[in-house]
């Protein structure tokens, strides 16, 4: 019994320390003591185990506060790499990152209206060019990360995909895994995004925040207490599904009125006149910044629209902040200043100004970034777990 005790406080010592070298590079044993509580001893022998296990390295000596110079040390975020993929309704975005989460390379591939068999053709084909442009290093591939946009249950498996035509058969966990034979992770994707803005992007410094992913359909990923909610299922988030029109027009999950279709992307290009049905996104920015009288009209209306769905989302969570990811809303911020109004229209003063509106950082990457990091995180469990 003492034995596993002594374990445990030495796997404790050695998360304690790695998180602190994450956190703080270039750092030195005697700062980490300090920061840490451990005595000094402690802290060189986990520091040894980590350097042995090419996970930290030192690279030479910092200045002096008085006595010798302290010898630094660095986290080595080419110690391995992760993989991070993001499964859309018309693409499929993949990266590679170090262990830091620092894209080393990224692919992206479009399709329109592939079979799930081709999609998941075009998926392991994605991650075999990934690995073969991998840099040598300790460990490798250490894992794969994929989000898609639909329901994924705390086992992993995904459930049901409305904008994908996915059947629940769909195993992609054990595909992948069998392909590669390396840890996989699957998630929704307003998830991986919500985590990948946490971790890297404008969500840093909050606590609580409410990621809004607005494409054919909207999702959102919630972090509460610096932690990612799933739900009891895993199914947390789904609000684009949360009825705006009770007498509306059908949606694909059963319901009726739903906000996401009146408030998603595809919603709004189909709200567009004949003329520009066709029109892609880039060219609907363009047109916007020209100030085409119709086009600016409608994107009031995609404003007006988000905004009715956030009034909801900020009276049931109350969150420090709510991050918008969607390529128009990011171009343009007419559109931001139409979900501002919308929603100040809506709630009650009080709660009106107790929250940051901000749009993603990270872009169309956010969500492959935070499947990419979540798989790096189980990697680095591994050494303290």
């Amino acid at each position: 019994m003492f034995t596993a005790d002594q374990n445990l406080v030495k796997k404790i010592n050695q998360k304690t320390v790695l998180n602190q070298i994450l956190a703080n590079s270039p750092i030195s044993r005697a700062r980490l003591s300090e920061i840490t509580g451990l005595n000094k001893s402690t802290v060189s022998s986990q520091v040894s185990t980590l350097i042995e296990k090419n996970l930290i390295f030192e690279i030479g000596q910092g200045q002096s506060s008085g006595g010798r110079k302290p010898v630094l040390l660095v986290f080595n975020k080419n110690a391995g790499y992760s993989i991070g993929i993001d499964i859309g309704v018309d693409n499929i975005i993949g990266i590679l990152t170090d262990l830091e989460g620092n894209i080393v390379v990224d692919q992206f591939e479009e399709f329109e209206n592939p079979s799930p068999k081709q999609t998941q053709d075009l998926l392991l084909a994605m991650v075999r060019k990934l690995i073969e442009q991998m840099p040598e290093s300790p460990y490798g591939l250490v894992g794969i990360g994929v989000c898609v946009p639909g329901l994924v249950n705390n086992e992993e498996k995904i459930i049901f995909t409305p904008n994908l035509k996915w059947d629940d058969k769909v195993d992609l966990k054990e595909l992948i895994t069998a392909e590669f034979n390396v840890p996989v992770f699957i998630e929704n994707e307003a998830n991986a995004g919500a985590y990948g803005e946490k971790v890297f992007g404008s969500a840093k410094n909050y606590e609580n925040l409410i990621y809004v992913s607005v494409g054919t359909g909207i999702g959102i990923g919630i972090i509460m207490n610096d932690t990612l909610y799933r739900g009891v299922n895993g199914f947390a988030g789904e609000m684009g599904h949360i009825t705006i029109d009770l007498n509306g027009q059908k949606c694909s999950c059963g319901n009726r009125g739903c906000w996401e279709l009146y408030a998603s992307e595809k919603a709004l290009m189909k709200s567009f006149p004949e003329k520009y049905k066709h029109a892609s996104v880039k060219e609907i920015i363009s047109l916007a910044n020209q100030n085409d009288p119709e086009i600016l009209m409608e994107l009031q209306n995609f404003g007006y629209y988000l905004g009715i769905g956030l009034t909801s989302i900020l009276n049931t969570f109350n969150p420090e902040a709510i991050i918008i990811r969607n390529d128009i809303a990011e171009a343009l911020p007419m559109v931001l200043n139409s979900i501002r109004n919308s929603i100040s229209s809506r709630i009650y003063h009080q709660l009106d100004n107790s929250y940051e509106l901000l749009l993603s950082t990270l872009g169309q990457n956010a969500p492959a970034l935070g499947a990419s990091s979540i798989t790096i995180e189980h990697f680095l469990e591994g050494f303290t777990a």
